[in-house]
This record gives C-alpha cells, structure tokens and sequence, in this order.
C-alpha cells in the first residue's frame, strides 16, 4: 500500500499536533438493565451515567473502566416498545477487552450460562497471545485479551471492511491515523486484518481492527453499533480535512461542522468507505458538556 502522498502531508502534521482521542462508541441495546448487568458483573465495567426519557422513549446509559474525561466508554441506548427489532448485522464484527484474567472471566460467564464463542487460547500452538471470545445478552461479541493492566481496557472496535486497503488509506487520510499492526493475513482462517490509532502502542490505547474476510464483498449494516466519536481540537479544520478523502476514497459527510443544540456542542460526522460512522467533536465542548452533566 503507498504511503500518504503530498497532498495530505500538511493534514497529518496537523492531525499530529491535535489532541485526537476515542471518545466513545454508541451501541443500541435491546434490555438496559441486563446489559448494565452483564457489562458490570463479568467485565468489571462501571456504571457513569443513566438517564430515562419517557416522552421520546428511550432511555440511555454510559459505561467504562474509568471516567469519560480520560477512558473511551461505551453509551448504550435502549428503545422502549421499538417497532424495528434490533439487528446486529454483520458489518460490525466485535469489541476487544483487556484482561488479566481470560480463563476466570470465561468460567464466570459460562457459569452464568453465557455463550462462549471461542475458548480460552493463542490462535495456534506455540502462539503468546491468549484470548476467548463470548457474546453479550444481546449477541455483541466481546473478544477477551490476555494483557496486563493498561490505561485502557476497552481497548478494540473490530469492523469487517471489504476493501482493507483502502480502508487503511481512509482511516490514515481522512483522520491522521497511525498504522499499528502492518496487514497480518491469515489463509488458515480466511481472513486478513490491520489496526489502526493513534499513538504507537496498540496494547496501551484504544484501536480500530480492520478485518477482510476473503470472498466477502457485502456486509449487513443493522441497526445496533451506531457509531465512534473521536476528539478534536478544531472541528471544522478537522472535517475540511475529511472531504478530499471522502471524494478520493468513496466516504462521505452526513453533517457538516456546526454546533449540536442537544449537547452545545460542535461536531461533524462522516461515513467511511465502507459506510460506518465517524463523529469528531469538539475537545473543550465535550469536556465542558460532562462537567454540566455531573453537576445536574
């Protein structure tokens, strides 16, 4: 794959020089309350927030492993008598979890008469990296690491893309991303895979796992994973910078930069090539936005 051409150097010395941060991921839950419950009890995740909104029916929650001022969280949103049944799709592939313990967090799961979907492991014999995959009450896939204490736990979102390639490309370009872990292809699985971040530690940061499976060319978006929103220092010269690659590498803009008036705060949001959504929001908004929740 080439490397960034001219056009975009002066946005990724710009991007270097911007306070980029994952923020959060929003996910649409079909049980609240057993959600909280599952993501607390076995992924010792906490509970940052809830609100109710019983005239719009719906009602949301925020969970992490610290506070949103410093962890990437999870905003979970569930919607009361929905007419349009959660559907996970195939398009998002799973989250990742940091863990010092894979085996007893699997046994508590199971014993919980959780789905385990992969056993505890290296991915093949004489392999260092342990790992077990299990499913959520609503069937999101968690993948479970066996790393030691790092600043962020929920450290994964893994997408399936049909192109990784360019999928690479976009993340680079359009938001300045470093390249974490070259393409590792695995025939024996059938698939190739890529992360994507910032820094230049995948095991101490959150990441974006980029996954080709081989021979598939479409996937089933659902309604469930909504989106990542990423922090920024200036908004608009961040979105700018998103649309010479939108028209280069098949993404668009789906808000330009302007303020929220739910949340007072600046943000623009994008699809990527393979039509996921990217938020970038505004630093001191975001931060301002979570002191003015807490207080209330």
């Amino acid at each position: 794959m080439a490397a960034p051409d001219n056009l975009h150097e002066d946005v990724l010395q710009r991007v270097q020089k911007d306070n980029r941060r994952f923020l959060r991921a929003n996910i649409r839950v079909g049980d609240l309350d057993r959600t909280i419950k599952f993501y607390t009890e076995f992924f010792g995740m906490k509970v940052l927030s809830r609100q109710d909104f019983p005239d719009q029916k719906y009602s949301t929650a925020v969970v992490a492993y610290g506070p949103e001022e410093s962890h990437f969280v999870l905003g979970l949103t569930h919607h009361h008598d929905a007419a349009e049944k959660l559907d996970i799709g195939t398009a998002f592939d799973h989250f990742g979890l940091a863990t010092q313990d894979v085996y007893g967090t699997v046994e508590k799961i199971r014993a919980a008469a959780g789905v385990i979907t992969r056993e505890p492991g290296p991915i093949a014999e004489g392999g260092r990296t342990i790992f077990a995959f299990v499913n959520d009450p609503d069937g999101y896939s968690f993948e479970l690491i066996l790393r030691p204490p790092t600043p962020e736990p929920l450290c994964q979102i893994c997408l399936n893309v049909t192109d990784i390639d360019r999928s690479i490309e976009f993340y680079q370009k359009a938001l300045g991303m470093n390249l974490l872990l070259q393409k590792y292809d695995a025939p024996q699985f059938q698939y190739t895979i890529a992360m994507v971040g910032y820094g230049d530690d995948f095991t101490q940061t959150t990441i974006i796992e980029l996954k080709y499976n081989y021979n598939v060319t479409e996937y089933i978006k659902g309604n469930g994973y909504a989106m990542l929103a990423i922090g920024t220092d200036d908004v608009y010269k961040s979105g700018a910078d998103v649309e010479p690659v939108n028209k280069e590498l098949g993404g668009q803009t789906i808000r330009p930069p302007a303020v929220n008036p739910k949340t007072n705060t600046k943000i623009t949001c994008f699809l990527d090539s393979d039509g996921f959504e990217t938020v970038l929001v505004d630093n001191q908004d975001y931060a301002h936005f979570n002191r003015k929740s807490k207080d209330e």
